[in-house]
């Protein structure tokens, strides 16, 4: 049940999200057991955000994950974030924080996991 939600300063054609989703989908399987057959992505483009004061080009995204990960597989997924949206929306990987939340209770189709 991963999701990540990614906030993205600049705009971005419909070209652009459906790559950067796609990415994520592959991402994703940098943490043990997880694909993209449950992931849920949000990608909000044009957002006002300002980083150190300044409104250059950047991001914050938050994954959310059910269960937990170790930090080198958090860390793999990091980079990979960030280099998918220096590539896709050249906003640069020190202008982008990755937030991770570990969830034991995650509802889905009418049930609880």
């Amino acid at each position: 049940m991963p999701y990540i939600d990614a906030n993205v300063s600049v705009k971005l054609d419909d070209e652009k999200i459906e790559k950067i989703k796609s990415d994520f989908g592959k991402a994703i399987t940098l943490i043990p057991g997880k694909s993209e057959s449950y992931l849920m992505v949000k990608i909000s483009d044009g957002c006002n955000l300002f980083f150190k004061g300044d409104s250059s080009p950047a991001a914050m995204c938050s994954v959310s994950i059910f269960g937990s990960a170790d930090d080198q597989s958090c860390e793999a997924l990091t980079k990979e974030i960030c280099d998918i949206l220096e590539r896709e929306a050249d906003i640069p990987s020190s202008r982008t924080y990755v937030k991770f939340r570990f969830v034991d209770t995650w509802g889905y189709n009418g049930f609880l996991f």
